[in-house]
């Protein structure tokens, strides 16, 4: 893949009335296309003849005509963002000004830049690895403080870190292979499948630690399908309204009044919970009604965490029995609802019916609320999350890359026990390798680089 010549501008903020308004350009022209629209207060001076990193105070013009008053900072590479020239024209933020800024620097020689395109170009100089271009995108998508700060990790270069520790494992059992059968009267490989067997299981060891991180992963990305189930008239959706803050939910004495699935994500404590509230779960008359509540079970099936809820001042039913097979072996918490009222359930009664967490709260006082948040934290992550070692997997690329090499390693270690010549070793670890590389785009197809970078928004 080749970077490409063209020099290329994009609007790198919001398309809204703000403060102030980015343009970005970037490549071999961009210092010659700013210094045809710069005019700065001081005779003569040319962006061109301005030492990097630097800011500058003028207007665009075109044509002679002021477009906007703006600060200009230039950046030259390979030390910006592309790792190319580059420059930001920093404009008042209305739509129609930095809208015309950009038209002005296209007019001059810039071309549009396509979605993604300045972190490809940061890819394809080297600046990053496509891992951390990857996180870009999820830093500017995160919905929580856990998934701001596992991006940031990866932008770092945290999957890079660790990906190049196993590669560089990999290559050097290649190499030593290649160099054995190369030259086999100076290198003796008598008894090498025992030490490559340990080298392998090395290396399958820290797949399995990254692979073991997915889970808890895709939910600080995606956030925690969380789903609340019980009988008609539980509370259900007063719980909803009192987690989101405001009355998204209908609520009323009538049981059944929720038909379908109502969700709505909340953060609760950093963590992002993607809440579903369902219909009340019986055998109902009502034909609307009942495929409310098949959804319900069906959203059930595939939860990340179940919240049952359970009427105290009500006795439980052969409703509630279904319900307890439901979650039966899920992740699930119990929820005594209504404990502001006479309790005719108790917590002992449940605890004989169900292997879970179980809480006394009132949707209605708003009471128990808090330990609510507490339990789901310490649920999910153990209570707190580190982020000065770990590193999560929260790409589904990255995780199909990890166990694709541990495949291939695997095969390795199947070889070692049938036997096999030592040029069977080395297809495997060639597999590892490249399968390993796909991750931080060192062995990656041009379609599948163009496919990643569109998903971005234009300015990025």
């Amino acid at each position: 893949m080749k970077l490409s010549e063209d020099t290329v501008a994009a609007i790198s903020t919001a398309m809204a009335p703000s403060g102030i308004g980015i343009v970005r350009l970037s490549g071999d022209e961009a210092v010659t296309i700013a210094d045809k629209i710069y005019r700065s207060p001081k005779e003569n001076k040319r962006l061109s003849q301005q030492p990097s990193h630097t800011i500058h105070y003028g207007w665009i013009q075109d044509e002679g005509i002021n477009i906007d008053e703006v600060l200009v900072m230039l950046m030259r590479g390979p030390h910006s963002y592309t790792g190319e020239d580059t420059v930001e024209i920093n404009c008042h933020g209305g739509i129609l000004s930095v809208q015309k800024v950009l038209e002005t620097a296209i007019k001059h020689g810039a071309r549009p830049a396509e979605p993604g395109e300045f972190t490809k170009r940061a890819f394809l100089s080297g600046r990053i690895d496509l891992s951390q271009a990857e996180a870009v995108m999820d830093v500017i998508s995160a919905k929580n403080e856990y998934a701001l700060k596992s991006s940031l990790g990866q932008l770092k270069g945290s999957i890079l870190e660790k990906i190049k520790e196993i590669r560089a494992a990999v290559i050097y059992e290649i190499a030593y292979i290649e160099s054995a059968l190369d030259d086999p009267e100076h290198i003796n490989i008598d008894g090498y499948g025992e030490k490559l067997e340990v080298v392998m299981d090395e290396q399958i060891t820290k797949i399995n630690r990254l692979l073991a991180t997915v889970d808890e992963g895709k939910m600080m990305q995606e956030g925690i399908k969380t789903v609340i189930v019980g009988k008609p008239n539980v509370g259900k959706s007063s719980l909803l309204n009192l987690l989101v803050g405001e009355e998204k939910a209908i609520v009323t004495d009538i049981a059944g009044t929720t038909r379908d699935v109502l969700e709505e994500t909340i953060n609760l404590q950093g963590i992002s919970l993607r809440m579903l509230d369902t219909a009340g779960i019986r055998e109902a008359s009502d034909k609307v009604e009942q495929i409310g509540v098949d959804r319900a079970r069906e959203h059930a099936k595939d939860a990340d965490l179940i919240l049952y809820v359970v009427d105290s001042s009500v006795p439980m039913d052969d409703n509630d029995k279904e319900i307890i097979q439901l979650i039966s072996g899920r992740k699930a918490m119990v929820l005594l609802n209504k404990s502001d009222l006479e309790s005719v359930v108790t917590l002992e009664q449940i605890k004989e019916m169900v292997d879970a967490p179980i809480l006394s709260i009132s949707a209605k006082e708003s009471h128990g609320i808090e330990e609510l948040e507490d339990r789901i934290k310490t649920l999910f992550f153990a209570g707190e999350l580190s982020f000065n070692d770990e590193v999560y997997i929260t790409n589904a690329r990255h995780k199909k890359g990890l166990e694709d090499a541990k495949k291939s390693l695997e095969q390795v270690l199947q070889s070692i026990e049938m036997d096999m010549p030592e040029d069977f070793f080395s297809i495997d670890l060639m597999s590892a390798y490249e399968s390993l590389g796909e991750i931080i785009g060192e062995s990656v197809g041009e379609d599948l680089v163009n496919e990643i970078f569109s998903k971005f928004c234009t300015g990025k």
